[in-house]
């Protein structure tokens, strides 16, 4: 038998025991806690959510093999404790128990992880994975303690206005599949608009945009919308046919939705749309606010008409939000996503000049965004959700090649871009605006990561910072 080491990490949060216990029992906790480098898929749940009992199966990566892990719920306490107990999987002995106690004089509260765990082959296993074992432990750690103290907080900073009933197109995408999770944590009730036959016991909800139709009636009684569904611009290289799909996804999916929630008895009373900060088109170094004028190119002609979509639903009195999304940095998807293998096998660069601007934004604070405007009344209109710390994109490359402790310094060429990529390439690539979220400053939203580094280090799993850590 492998001799048993323990880890704990421990984090101080700003809130109830009782509520940090809640967020952990509720629908997609799993989801957010799970980080975004790990190659993990979840199979199967069975049980009733962290009780005693209850069961969960993930399909892991560990390298090229994918492995299945089982585990089984053997411990629960209400609003104090639960332990999760490996069944089958990578390790030789796992035991997770979480604890949350309160500090009474403070209000706040204590979040423990405690991991009795036990690798592989003994001795061996120990020498040779016991160092490899430690710091990926507090890499993870970091990120969920991180990951639950932001969304505890923000849940509770909007507690007064009672959960909501929260309708979200694109649901399936990159950043629909991350808002889910953040949502139900919260206690509100999402309801999935979905292409095809809907599953009411899903809380899935009809609609065919090409062919403007929308079940409003599985929609009333809906708080707010958050609309996110359209082709993805930078999927492929743009053919004509391909920009018209773009163009129509936007346009036609928007107006239907808007013409919808307009005719509705009870209407929401927020519908956030996704937009895009390509409406300023190639800038060069001009500061752009959200009172700047839209640019030219087919991007900024595509944003134009986006947001135009809404205007039915703004003049049947729903306060409506174009959130101006910058490229979402996000280690499973995304631009991140696909320049990651050209970086970690050391041939990363900038792209072109490098000269243009980058106006980024952390998942967690697209998320964050989304969430904010939700919630607060004076939030309408445009938003650019970038972050402050906009940089050029040979500064980008130089900053991601840090973060992986990699050499950066390979260009792109502009004109192998036009080659393979043609216009999209242009005002996806080599294009840049220098975009800055005037509004959302204003408004009074904090950025969990306003510098990029931080961003990317949080994302990739390159930090430690936050708990504190114990090995035995």
């Amino acid at each position: 038998m492998s001799k048993s080491l323990v880890f704990e990490a421990r984090s101080r949060a700003p809130i109830p025991a009782t509520e940090l216990f809640a967020w952990h029992a509720r629908e997609g906790a799993l989801a957010r806690l799970t980080p975004p480098w790990e190659r993990m898929e979840l199979l199967e749940r069975s049980g009733d959510g962290i009780h005693t009992g209850a069961r969960v199966v993930m399909r892991m990566r560990m390298g090229p093999i994918p492995r299945r892990w089982v585990a089984e719920h053997t411990a629960y306490v209400e609003g104090s404790l639960f332990q999760d107990t490996q069944v089958s999987g990578p390790f030789s002995k796992w035991v997770h128990t979480h604890r949350m106690w309160p500090e009474p004089a403070t209000g706040s509260s204590i979040l423990e992880d405690e991991i009795e765990y036990a690798l592989p082959m003994g001795p061996l296993g120990r020498l040779f994975g016991g160092g490899f074992a430690r710091h990926t432990l507090e890499r993870m750690f970091a990120y969920r303690h991180k990951v639950t103290l932001t969304d505890t907080r923000r849940h509770a900073a909007f507690a007064d206005q009672g959960p909501l009933r929260v309708a979200v197109t694109g649901a399936s995408g990159l950043i629909g599949s991350a808002l889910l999770p953040l949502l139900t944590t919260g206690g509100h009730q999402v309801q999935r608009l979905v292409r095809g036959r809907a599953d009411a016991s899903r809380h899935e909800v009809a609609w065919a945009p090409d062919k403007g139709q929308v079940d409003t009636d599985a929609l009333e009684g809906v708080d707010a919308v958050v609309h996110l569904a359209g082709a993805n611009v930078a999927g492929k290289r743009w053919s004509p046919e391909y920009k018209d799909a773009i163009l129509k996804s936007r346009s036609e999916g928007t107006l239907t939705l808007s013409e919808a929630l307009a005719k509705m008895k009870k209407k929401p009373r927020v519908l956030v749309c996704a937009a895009g900060s390509g409406i300023y088109g190639d800038r060069g170094d001009e500061p752009l606010t959200e009172e700047s004028a839209p640019g030219t190119g087919f991007l900024a002609d595509v944003c134009r008409v986006w947001e135009a979509a809404t205007a039915p639903a703004e003049a049947a009195g729903i306060r409506v939000v174009h959130l101006r999304i910058g490229p979402v940095l996000d280690a499973r998807d995304g631009a991140l996503a696909k320049m990651l293998p050209a970086f970690l096998a050391g041939g990363g660069g900038p792209i072109g000049s490098g000269r243009q601007w980058m106006g980024w934004v952390s998942m967690e604070d697209i998320l964050g965004l989304i969430h904010f405007s939700l919630f607060t009344e004076a939030a309408r209109g445009p938003i650019n959700a970038v972050a402050p710390g906009a940089v050029r994109q040979a500064d980008f490359a130089r900053t991601l090649g840090r973060v992986l402790r990699r050499p950066a310094f390979l260009p792109m060429p502009a004109a192998v871009i036009k080659t393979l990529f043609g216009q999209m390439g242009q005002e996806a690539l080599l294009a840049g605006a220098r975009v800055l979220p005037n509004a959302a400053e204003r408004l009074g939203y904090a950025f969990l990561f306003p510098e990029l580094e931080g961003a990317l280090r949080f994302t990739l799993g390159r930090t430690t910072a936050g708990p504190e850590f114990r090995h035995g």
